[in-house]
């Protein structure tokens, strides 16, 4: 049975490695890992991810509006 989505996930073991020196033995085969959960935003990722939405700092914008957006519009917000 394999579980996937918000429960967890099947990823391989490690292989065997050397690490200093000395062999590290490990059990071929798949575990169940669980999701990492988010970590919540401090106060100050908040403002810099309001100042950008508004300001209309995205993925995928050309550099030249990013360059503008930060010298013009990002001062304003703090």
């Amino acid at each position: 049975m394999i579980l996937t989505g918000k429960v967890g996930y099947i990823k391989r073991r490690p292989k065997a490695h050397r690490l200093e020196g000395i062999m590290t033995m490990q059990h071929a085969g798949f575990v169940l890992a669980m999701m990492p959960h988010p970590y919540p935003m401090t106060a100050p990722q908040k403002k810099v991810r309001d100042a950008a939405k508004a300001c209309g700092i995205k993925k995928g914008i050309s550099r030249k509006t990013l360059v503008d957006a930060m010298i013009n519009c990002i001062p304003g917000k703090f």
